[in-house]
């Protein structure tokens, strides 16, 4: 080989080179960035990350984030979901203090929503008949977070007497005020040995609801159906022992079937789901004006719910 030719393959090697090297980094920045994204969301895991269903699952009332709300009023958990116009219908008996007599609770999902807290919420009306005679007519409130889970943010408990004269709501609570937090209905992913939570707190009226998942995959009959995979929680307020526990069982789809006494208490309220109606525009507009008169009879009470804004339809 000529030294001339030798001198020019040099050249052309040199030439080659950086591009070589730039080739050769390249390459190994590929593999690099392939490695993280791979590795990255199990480090975040590890250190302390969660996927929506995980936080669905063990969240409690301490996660109440006012900006986890994107759309709180499309109410689609599995297992209570609150559809406007649905109007859920219970018997059963429970002892008011008068020995157990009949007792039939209303519940309907109204087109109404009200502010609380920062979240917007559906209103609910609930109608709650003992032995034929309104003993109470309540407003609530709920909400569902982007997780899936199902927030109580509040209650107006309105009582009448037999003459079915208005005493009172002394067990109102809303989310906000007077000390008052949003507690969980329900999660979005419901399971077994997971920690209990709050279903509200309102310490100045003594209410501390708490539930706990306790059995899924059951079998229940009620009037309405036969359903598989119910889930069952135990609920009770631990500042008021005397009233026992009380066990809900839950359908996939259609929300709470049946109301059971659990452990101790004196109620012993028991109620099964015997119709799910869906309310023609003219119900629903009869059940909107009626929750909207209730919701006046509170502007004129010193309870909480006299400092909200009013429900909008």
């Amino acid at each position: 080989m000529s030294s001339n030719y030798r001198i020019a393959l040099i050249s052309i090697d040199s030439a080659k080179a950086p591009r070589l090297a730039w080739n050769s980094m390249r390459t190994a920045f590929a593999a690099l960035l392939l490695v993280l994204l791979v590795t990255l969301p199990l480090a975040l895991s590890a250190c302390g990350g969660e996927d929506k269903s995980e936080a669905a699952t063990v969240a409690t009332e301490k996660d109440f984030n006012r900006g986890n709300f994107s759309d709180s009023t499309k109410i689609d958990n599995k297992w209570s979901p609150l559809v406007p116009g649905t109007q859920y219908i219970y018997e059963g008996r429970s002892n008011r203090g008068h020995g157990r007599r009949n007792h039939r609770v209303v519940f309907t999902v109204t087109d109404l929503t009200k502010k609380i807290d920062g979240v917007q919420s559906v209103v609910l009306w609930d109608q709650d008949i003992n032995a034929g005679e309104l003993l109470e007519g309540e407003l609530a409130l709920f909400a569902q977070d982007d997780d899936g889970n199902l927030w109580n943010m509040g209650e107006f408990p309105a009582e009448f007497d037999e003459n079915g004269k208005f005493e009172g709501a002394p067990d109102t609570w809303v989310s906000g005020l007077d000390r008052a937090r949003a507690g969980i209905l329900m999660r979005g992913n419901p399971e077994t040995g997971t920690p209990s939570y709050h279903q509200g707190l309102a310490p100045k009226i003594g209410f501390q609801d708490v539930a706990k998942e306790v059995k899924t995959g059951e079998h229940n009959c009620v009037p309405t159906d036969c359903y598989d995979d119910v889930l069952v929680t135990d609920e009770t307020n631990p500042p008021e022992p005397d009233d026992g526990h009380q066990l809900k069982y839950y359908a996939p789809g259609v929300g709470n079937i049946r109301a059971a006494p659990g452990m101790g208490g004196k109620e012993k309220e028991v109620l099964v789901l015997v119709a799910v109606n869906k309310l023609t525009p003219q119900k629903l507009a009869e059940a909107r004006s009626e929750a909207l008169a209730l919701e006046k009879r509170a502007y004129g009470t010193d309870t909480p719910w006299a400092r909200t804004p009013p429900a909008r339809y």
